[in-house]
This record gives C-alpha cells, structure tokens and sequence, in this order.
C-alpha cells in the first residue's frame, strides 16, 4: 500500500511541475522583462512604431550609415537572442558596420512594443519590418539572428527576398531544444511556440553563414550541427573558442560576424 501511495504522491508532483512548465513556458522562452532596458541611443536613430493586429504594435529601430561607402552596402537587418534588447543590439551592429545602414526589432512585448511574445508573433513582425524597409530603403537586406533570432531570420528568408542570411549560436528545432534541456518532460507535447530552423532552411537557396560557440552549452553543437547541414549555400562556417553568452565579448567575434556578412552579401 505505501509504494502505491509514494507512486501516486510522485506522479502527482510530476504532473504539477509538467503543468508550472506549460504554463510558464511563453515567459521561460521569451523572457521579456530581461530586455526591458537598452542603452540611449544617438543622434539620427529612429523608432518607427508598427501596427500590428489587436490595437498593439512593435518597434523598429533605425540607425543611418555613419560614413559612406564606396559601393552601396545592404541593409542590416537585427534579430537579437531572447533577452537581448534591440538598441544594444543596433548599437552593436553600428560599431561594427558603420559602413551600412543597421535596423533592429523590438520584439512584441519587449520595451517599447506592446502585446505578448509568441513565435508566431515574432514571425509576423519580422516580415512587417522588412516590410516597411522595403518600402522606403532600395538597397538589399541582410537578417542577421542572434541564438533564438536565427529563427526568426530563417523564417523571414522563406518570404522576403533576402540578400543573405548570418545565424549565430542557431538551433534546429525549438521543440528538440527544450526536449535536450529538460528529457525528463514531455515537451515535444506540450510546447506551444514552434521554431523549426533547420527544416526552413532546408527549403532556401539564401546565401547563409553560421556562427557557433565551440563551448556553448545552451545551444550545444548537437542542435546546432543539423542548421550547418540545412543550409544549400553556406558561405561561411566559423566556430569561435567561448560559451553562448560570452561570444558578443570575444575579441574574434566581430571579424567572424563582418567576414560573415561579407560572405552572404556576394552574389
């Protein structure tokens, strides 16, 4: 009798942690509050709000060109990680291109944008913003994405023409991401959000580089091997001494990222 009850007392704490899971899985996956506060940003930079569905909207942030460039340069396009707040993210971009014209988005619920995160969501507002860009910008657009940004790039390059396509520290498949961080829940059955990469990008003739951290234990090498093989035209493949979150800091991270975009931005 008392192994029937200890199987039932446990079976009911798994039960109640697999629904705590399920229940914060939107904040644990889009942890908005984490980006809730970026660096001032300078003279020249735009926030463009854009309507999205439901009276809510996201914002795009701009930066120009700092200096000319001899040949016209695309558009760089930014989707950070999913802490990563958009004006850290542009000011990076600035500091290392400032050749080129550098936007990034606000994801929906992050900052300055309203509503709640979903992939869906972050799908959607990616092709606004490149939407609105194309409208006013001729120049091509390279999507750089940062960890769960590559998806969100991947995704926007299966719809809109993109020039190229740079992924740092990229997964294959959400649900195979979770599934290697908790095999002790069902979560291929209970994740909502879907994020599937590699098999996007196996259907894309984009020009794609990758980037990954050879110590990265949140995207290990095992999810993101399957990205590598996915991509038909892979102009660059870098693999940088650090763990996922110390890659930004590295001193061979900015060379791994502009030859990056060089690679992909060559016809």
């Amino acid at each position: 009798m008392w192994f029937l009850k200890l199987t039932l007392a446990l079976a009911g704490l798994y039960a109640l942690v697999a629904a705590i899971a399920y229940a914060l899985q939107t904040w644990l996956i889009f942890p908005a509050g984490l980006a809730a506060f970026g660096p001032e940003l300078p003279a020249g930079a735009r926030r463009i709000e854009l309507a999205t569905k439901g009276d809510e909207h996201v914002v795009l942030v701009r930066l120009p060109a700092e200096r000319s460039a001899a040949e016209p340069r695309p558009l760089l396009l930014g989707f950070g990680g999913n802490a990563w707040n958009a004006d850290a993210l542009v000011l990076m971009l600035r500091q290392m291109f400032p050749e080129h014209e550098v936007a990034a988005l606000h994801y929906r619920g992050y900052g300055p944008s309203s509503g709640r995160p979903s992939a869906a969501a972050l799908f959607d507002d990616a092709k606004r913003a490149y939407d609105h860009l194309a409208g006013e910008v001729k120049a091509d657009v390279v999507a750089i994405g940062l960890s769960l940004g590559a998806a969100v790039a991947v995704d926007l390059a299966a719809t809109r023409p993109l020039q190229g396509i740079v992924m740092v520290t990229p997964f294959d498949s959400l649900k195979e991401l979770a599934a290697h961080h908790y095999p002790w829940l069902p979560v291929r059955l209970l994740l909502r959000h879907r994020m599937e990469t590699a098999e996007t990008l196996r259907g894309l003739d984009v020009p794609a580089a990758v980037i990954t951290a050879e110590n990265d234990v949140i995207v290990p090498a095992v999810r993101s091997a399957p990205v590598r093989k996915a991509a038909r035209d892979l102009r660059k493949d870098i693999t940088i001494a650090s763990g996922h979150n110390d890659l930004y800091d590295h001193p061979d991270f900015a060379d791994a990222l502009r030859s990056s975009v060089a690679a992909v931005s060559v016809d």
